[in-house]
């Protein structure tokens, strides 16, 4: 999967992989608050 010039791989290592559940828990929080200030 690329991104930009970032080549991100979730299966490529334990370091791809943190840095996806890291990605997803960070966005999680940004929609939450997000939609929080909407509403």
């Amino acid at each position: 999967m690329r991104i930009g010039d970032r080549e991100i791989r979730p299966l490529g290592g334990g370091l791809g992989c943190l840095t996806m559940i890291l990605v997803s828990i960070l966005l999680s929080i940004l929609l939450t608050v997000l939609i929080n200030v909407l509403l």
